[in-house]
């Protein structure tokens, strides 16, 4: 049966696929994919932990044998012998063994796959004793998952694609799979409650042509790294992964915010003109590549991508962008739990290597690192995720406050980062500065990583120092900032978020979540305006730089320089030669004037 789920739009674009659900576990659980060589290991791997937890349930049994009856009731007896019948049941092996070979998915990945079909059917019995059983094979999967933590494979940095399955959309239904044809791979959509940050990371390489969550904003961090997939993508849909079952046919409209499951052919028929509708609007885009962003009376725009890693300046070249305005330093350090469930940051020479990686890649144009920037939505591990004890993690230790909180880590990061400046141009960004005690701190500290490469006698090069201002504290006090730097990058996420005091993250309050806002948009204009009346340069990195919606507006504020996902630099760029920049300020000036901003641009 056809229906729809709805969420937050953040990845336009039309993705039609069988759906792959990542499923909770109480434990940690690992999601990704093995080679094709992995799969006996994958299969050896369960089995052991499934004989050692068979072991561990026979030895329990024998003890409960030995004691009294008013020790050991009856019922632990029968209890640990329906974990044992649960432990070697077919349907729990099998599942898990197809999942394996056909999916290639890792062990713990394919267990509480067929963990989440098998409770399924629990929940379907009609048997109120047998329904309850659901909480024993929980429980076994769960003493699976503990015996294999710290034994998973290596990684596949390439994971294949699934081939075409044979079924229908539906097994009721007689329309054709819209992708049959001999050979042709089967699209796969990423189904989840939550993915952190470094998820993200892992799927980033894998083969998924859209992504569903049950949870998140649309500035949250796992939206952003979405939209540098440049996949379609809808978040806070509620239920989805649980109203979606593993393989089902899924339609993600990144474009409303709609997720469309089991859909019948004419939707189908529907879906697919608008999917080759955008791949041609792609296609003309794709034309405006090499030409230089000017607008109509001849304004030069400085079109910057944001990226994530290293390897993320290919996309970026490709794209057109003519430097690099972002890059987040932080998912170097994200995913880095060893099976002791120790975090291990990137030492000096690791980030060294990352960062000049990233400078030889942009090919002599400029590269904009920032230091790191974690807490709140950007978890460094699970553990971090897990912590409740901040209240509000966003008003908390984040970004330069942790940098500073942890002054060897910071030095590391700075020395890494002015060594890769010997090799070309290197911006360094410092995000959330609000006080100027903050701002003395760490430029003592760039200097202090500076006098330590001296005195090692290590070469290093000259960097250009900007801030973030993302919090209204910081755009209210332009000029303690301009007096120590020589750029600033809006970060308008943050901004938006601290203004209109909303956890970006938190799809509760998404629909306040406002970059029209007219509190916003003071904020940013003069900012840039106090920017260029002093001569500093001045760019937006947040998401508004990447939206179409605000481009016209951000040019008639003066705004230059944008800094965006590689994916949105072309749409960018197509309203930039559109525009008149001299025309434009008066509009926006008036824009900046209205009680309604969003109904004035948009007449």
């Amino acid at each position: 049966m056809t229906f729809a789920v709805h969420g937050l739009p953040v990845a336009r674009g039309i993705a039609i696929g069988r759906a792959v659900l990542v499923v909770s576990s109480r434990i940690d659980v690992a999601h990704y994919f093995i080679k094709p060589e992995e799969i006996e290991t994958e299969i050896d791997r369960v089995r052991t932990a499934r004989n050692a937890v068979a072991d561990e349930l026979i030895k329990l049994q024998a003890n409960v044998a030995l004691m009294g009856p008013n020790d050991a009731p009856h019922e632990l007896s029968a209890l640990l012998e329906v974990h044992q019948m649960l432990l070697q049941d077919e349907a729990l092996s099998t599942g898990v063994k197809h999942w394996i070979s056909e999916r290639l998915y890792n062990a713990e990945w394919a267990l509480t796959t067929q963990l989440e079909i098998i409770a399924r059917q629990f929940d379907e019995m009609e048997d109120a004793y047998l329904r309850e059983r659901k909480a024993d094979l929980e429980q076994v999967v769960e003493r699976l998952l503990h015996r294999m933590k710290g034994t998973a494979a290596v990684l596949a940095p390439s994971p294949p694609r699934r081939k075409r399955a044979a079924a229908p959309l539906d097994d009721n239904d007689d329309h054709d799979d819209p992708t049959a044809g001999d050979g042709i791979d089967v699209p796969l959509v990423l189904i989840a409650h939550d993915l952190s940050p470094a998820d993200m990371l892992q799927f980033k390489k894998s083969v998924f042509a859209g992504f569903v969550t049950d949870v998140g904003g649309r500035t949250s961090h796992t939206a952003i790294v979405a939209r540098s997939m440049d996949i379609p993508a809808v978040v806070g849909a509620r239920t989805a992964s649980q109203l979606v079952r593993q393989d089902d046919w899924v339609i993600i409209d990144g474009d409303a915010g709609v997720v469309i499951v089991d859909p019948s052919p004419i939707i189908l028929a529907e879906y697919g003109f608008k999917q080759r509708q955008g791949d041609l609007e792609r296609g003309r885009l794709a034309r405006l590549r090499h030409k230089p962003a000017v607008t109509l009376d001849g304004q030069r725009v400085e079109l910057l991508a944001n990226i994530e890693m290293p390897e993320d300046t290919l996309g970026a070249v490709k794209a057109g962008a003519v430097g690099v305005g972002l890059f987040r330093s932080e998912f170097l350090f994200m995913g880095r739990e060893s099976s002791t469930r120790q975090t291990r940051l990137p030492d000096e020479e690791e980030q060294y290597q990352a960062y000049k990686r990233a400078v030889e890649g942009m090919q002599g144009m400029p590269v904009t690192i920032r230091t790191i920037d974690v807490g709140a939505d950007k978890p460094l591990d699970s553990k971090s995720a897990n912590k409740q004890e901040h209240l509000n993690p966003a008003l908390g230790l984040r970004a330069i406050r942790w940098s500073l909180a942890d002054p060897a880590m910071f030095l590391t990061q700075l020395r890494a980062i002015l060594r890769a400046a010997a090799h070309g141009e290197i911006h360094l960004l410092i995000p959330m500065l609000a006080h100027a005690s903050e701002i003395r701190q760490t430029l003592s500290l760039i200097d202090f990583a500076r006098t330590e490469l001296d005195n090692r006698g290590v070469v290093h090069g000259p960097v250009k120092l900007g801030a973030m201002i993302e919090i209204p504290a910081a755009a209210l006090t332009l000029r303690i900032f301009l007096k120590h730097f020589d750029f600033l990058s809006i970060g308008t996420n943050d901004l938006i978020q601290y203004t209109l005091a909303i956890d970006r993250a938190d799809e509760s309050v998404a629909h306040l979540y406002d970059p029209a806002h007219p509190a916003v948009l003071r904020l940013v204009a003069d900012t840039i305006a106090e920017c260029r009346r002093q001569g500093k340069g001045v760019s937006v990195c947040g998401e508004m730089a990447g939206d179409v919606a605000f481009t016209r507006l951000l040019l008639g504020l003066g705004l230059r320089s944008f800094s965006m996902h590689p994916s949105r630099i072309l749409a960018v760029k197509q309203e930039v030669l559109r525009a008149d920049t001299g025309k434009l300020e008066a509009w926006a000036k008036a824009v900046l004037e209205s009680d309604d901003p969003a109904a004035t641009m948009a007449g």
